[in-house]
Order: C-alpha cells, then sequence, then structure tokens
C-alpha cells in the first residue's frame, strides 16, 4: 500500500482533510472530507463550535479510512490568535470566543500605560491587530478573571484539536508566535511582557517547533475511525504552511496566501523590528526551521464572501437572521437580482462596471464583522465623497479595486524596509483562482503574478509530515516537487 499523510486545513469559514502522497518525486492530492466552519452567539459572544469542529477532524479521518487510506501521519492546521483555557483536568473554561468579536476594540488604549505598543513591538515584532491574543486575554481577564484564575494550561485552536486526537498539550511554536506573547529573538514565551500584563504564567508551556511527533491517536479515537497514525505538528498557523508551499523563483519573490485572509509578504532570516516596521505596520510570524514570515495581515476574500452569503440570505453567525439591507435616506438605493450567487456571478458582474473605481481601507475594523458587509463598504465609500455602490457589479468592483490597491501599496512600502527589491508575486490558496483579482493584481503592482498551487496550506502542512517522515530530505527538495507537480499560472 502506498505510503500517505493527511492534512487537516481548517480556516475561518469551512475545513478541509486532504491525502497526500508523493512518487518518483511528484506530489499528488486528494480531497477525502469537507464541512463549514461558522460562527455562534453565545453569552452576549461570537463563538467558535469548538465541539463541532472536534468532531468534523475525527469523521474526516474516519472517511479517509473509509476510502481507502491509512494515514502515516495527520497534521492540523488552522487560523491563529484563538485560544482556549482548560482546568487541571483537561476541561475547557469559559466560551472559545472568536477573534471576529469585538470584546477587544479598546485595549490597546487601556494597555498603553502598562505596555506601551512600541515595547510590545520590539520585543515581539507582531503587528497591531485588535484581536491580538495578547489583548483578547486582557479582555477576558478584565470580564471573567475567574477564568484565567483556574485556568492550568492556554492552548491555542489546533493545540486544543491536537490534544482531543492524543492526550497530549503542546503549544505550537508558528502559532504561539501570533499572540504577541513570544519573543522575536527568544522565540519563547515573553516573561516581562506576561508579568507586566498579570497573566499567570503557568498556563503557557513548553513550545514546540513544527515537525515534532506529538503522539498517536487516542484509544477512543483510533477505534471510531478504524486506524492509528502519528499525529505531527505541522506550521499550525494556516500562513505558515502556506508559506511553505510556494515555489519561488528567487528571493525576489513576494508571497501571498490568499484565502479569508491575505498574507502578503517575504521570509527572512532575522526578524525586523524597527519604528519604520512598526509604523508600516508589519509582522515578523514564527515560521518553520525558524523562518521568520515578514508581512501584513489584509482583511483577503472575507469581503467577497460575506456579500456572497448576504446576498443569497446566509449569516456567517450560525442561527442569526439575515441581515437586511437597509434604506436610508442619505444612500442611493442598492439592487440586485433574487438568484442563487455564486462567485462566477460576482466575478462577471464585477467585470461590467469596470469604470467604477471607488475605494475602501480594506484593513479598517469596521469590515472585521458588520451586520451587513454590503451596508459597511457603501457607507465607507459614502463618507469619503465617493460614488456609492448601487449594484452588485459596482460593489465587487469596489472590492476588487480596494484590496488590489492594498496589495501594491504593502509591497511598495517593503523595499525600505528589507533592503530588497521585489520583481514577482506568488499566490497560493484558494484566492489564486481568481484570475480578475489576479489580473488587477498585477495591473496595481507592475509585476508579474504566479498563482498557483490552490491547496497551498495543506502542501505546506503536508511537507513538514513528509520531511519528518524522510520522503523529503529537507524543505526546499519539497518545493521543488511542488513546482513541478502543480500548476502555476502566470498574469502579466
Amino acid at each position: 500500500m502506498q505510503t500517505c499523510y493527511l492534512a487537516v486545513d481548517i480556516g475561518a469559514s469551512s475545513g478541509r482533510h486532504i491525502i497526500g502522497t508523493v512518487e518518483h518525486g511528484v506530489m499528488a492530492l486528494h480531497e477525502v472530507y469537507r464541512f463549514e466552519n461558522r460562527l455562534i452567539e453565545k453569552n452576549g459572544h461570537l463563538c467558535w463550535d469548538m465541539e463541532g469542529l472536534v468532531q468534523n477532524v475525527i469523521e474526516g479521518l474516519k472517511a479517509a479510512h473509509d476510502a481507502g487510506y491509512t494515514p502515516t501521519t495527520v497534521g492540523i492546521d488552522t487560523w491563529a490568535v484563538d485560544f482556549l483555557l482548560l482546568d487541571a483536568d483537561g476541561t475547557p473554561i469559559g466560551d472559545p470566543v472568536a477573534y471576529r468579536d469585538g470584546r477587544t476594540a479598546a485595549m490597546r488604549e487601556e494597555l498603553e500605560p502598562i505596555l506601551p505598543f512600541t515595547k510590545l513591538y520590539a520585543r515581539t515584532g507582531i503587528q497591531y491587530q485588535s484581536f491580538n491574543t495578547v489583548y483578547q486575554l486582557c479582555a477576558l481577564k478584565k470580564e471573567h478573571p475567574e477564568q484565567l484564575a483556574a485556568a492550568e494550561h492556554f492552548l491555542m485552536v489546533p493545540d486544543y484539536l491536537n490534544y482531543r486526537l492524543t492526550g497530549v498539550m503542546a503549544n505550537e511554536y508558528t502559532n504561539a508566535s501570533t499572540t504577541a506573547l513570544v519573543g522575536a529573538i527568544s522565540k519563547d514565551w515573553d516573561d516581562e511582557i506576561i508579568n507586566r500584563l498579570g497573566l499567570p504564567r503557568k498556563i503557557f508551556g513548553r513550545i514546540s517547533t513544527p515537525g515534532t511527533k506529538l503522539g498517536n491517536l487516542s484509544s477512543a479515537v483510533k477505534d471510531y475511525v478504524g486506524f492509528d497514525c502519528t499525529v505531527v505538528l505541522p506550521a499550525t498557523h494556516d500562513t505558515g504552511s502556506a508559506f511553505l508551499a510556494v515555489p519561488a523563483r528567487d528571493d525576489k519573490a513576494v508571497y501571498l496566501s490568499s484565502g479569508t485572509w491575505s498574507l502578503l509578504g517575504v521570509e527572512n532570516k532575522d526578524p525586523i523590528t524597527t519604528p519604520a516596521s512598526m509604523q508600516a505596520n508589519f509582522t515578523n510570524e514564527g515560521g518553520y526551521e525558524y523562518r521568520y514570515r515578514y508581512l501584513k495581515n489584509i482583511m483577503g476574500l472575507w469581503m467577497i464572501q460575506s456579500i456572497r452569503r448576504e446576498l443569497n440570505g446566509v449569516s456567517y453567525v450560525e442561527g442569526k437572521d439575515t441581515h437586511q439591507q437597509t434604506d436610508e435616506d442619505e444612500l442611493p438605493p442598492f439592487t440586485h437580482e433574487a438568484i442563487e450567487w455564486g462567485f462566477p456571478d460576482l466575478i462577471a458582474h464585477a467585470k461590467e462596471a469596470d469604470s467604477f473605481e471607488a475605494h475602501v481601507n480594506v484593513n479598517d475594523d469596521r469590515f472585521l464583522a458588520p451586520d451587513s458587509m454590503i451596508d459597511e463598504i457603501r457607507r465607507a465609500c459614502f463618507e469619503t465623497g465617493q460614488d456609492v455602490p448601487q449594484t452588485v457589479g459596482q460593489l465587487m468592483r469596489c472590492v476588487y479595486v480596494s484590496l488590489s490597491s492594498c496589495y501594491a501599496e504593502s509591497i511598495a512600502e517593503m523595499p525600505s524596509l528589507t533592503g530588497r527589491t521585489y520583481t514577482s508575486i506568488n499566490i497560493v490558496g484558494g484566492g489564486c483562482q481568481d484570475a480578475y483579482l489576479n489580473e488587477l493584481t498585477t495591473r496595481a503592482c507592475g509585476i508579474p503574478v504566479f498563482a498557483g498551487p490552490v491547496e497551498g496550506t495543506s502542501l505546506g502542512n503536508l511537507a513538514v509530515q513528509m520531511i519528518a517522515d524522510g520522503a523529503f530530505p529537507d524543505l526546499q527538495s519539497v518545493r521543488d516537487a511542488i513546482a513541478t507537480s502543480f500548476d502555476v499560472k502566470r498574469f502579466e
């Protein structure tokens, strides 16, 4: 039987189980399970359905076995910053609040006298985002101090899923680095920051690196799914995995992981924590083999996904009534057809509105979790004195122009910060399939775009598993195999 590996890749809106194989240096992927991931409203907060995620992870393992695969290893990657607290018995404390919740809105200002952001950035190199883990923990401390007092363990989302599979607790480096609690240089929990914020140091465990073999499936999981395998830590932050799959031609390539979020940047050997870098709001996330992902988090396809859901009457929050657009006196009406909107429909309408040039700041927190993405974009255009989108095509054109302009502005900032010039953009992830966005991006940035592979995050996840198992000697050999195994399209 051919050796195979299983990547469990979970994003903010969906998850998938991907089997990976390699034969004569050629990699192949087989999707065996897919599921939806949506938020729920609980106790006044937006939360993740963690038990639903755990069950879907396990069901996906069973689906792989039912499809005839017995993976040698399995690795899980998810989004960053969110976490669970566990008590001494390993039971979760409180609700798994999601980063899109508004509880952290004023935390940076509240913490400034205790821990100025200039110091936080200088020590951790992590860009400001209102939902950073450091702010989430401080918001939790303010609202529910009893939960922190009862906590014995801090696990990020993939850490917790691994724990439920194996019974082993471990904090993985690439995800831990996004908390703004890990030193950029030390690569370990920063005790000074933790102490200044009055957080319990005991909850933060030893940090493990990608490639670590965590353990085998627990007996209960093994009996249910029908096989046993070793759980290996990939770069559990999905961007960390996605960057590993970029088949870049040289060190002058910009990487863009395009999905719900757009993560745009480069790999560096050392962190850049200068005042100029802080001002430009670039981040230094930890990567495989202690590479640094020097990048910007950009809102990404979330805006497009939200528009599509809203047009189709589906909320991104489980069980929440779909918002109906408001007819505000100062805004012109918004009209659209009552059809089932797909992404190709949205793209086609955007192309038809190619003369519409209004744009918004896609990184504005107002677009994180609005009741209506359509309303919020229209209001933003109105408030800045621009034409207000009145059709689906104009709305989509606004988002596309805004995204590609943000990519161009971010790339233009990078040479003065890194000392390097950049001659291409390499896009991986589901967003690389959007040819219209690729065309606008190469036009805005003035350099060619190389789009693919689509399943970049799963490939990066699998790459670490394959190296750990000896299927490849090192990362470069895997990247070479990815370049020859999967289609990459050029736009210029």
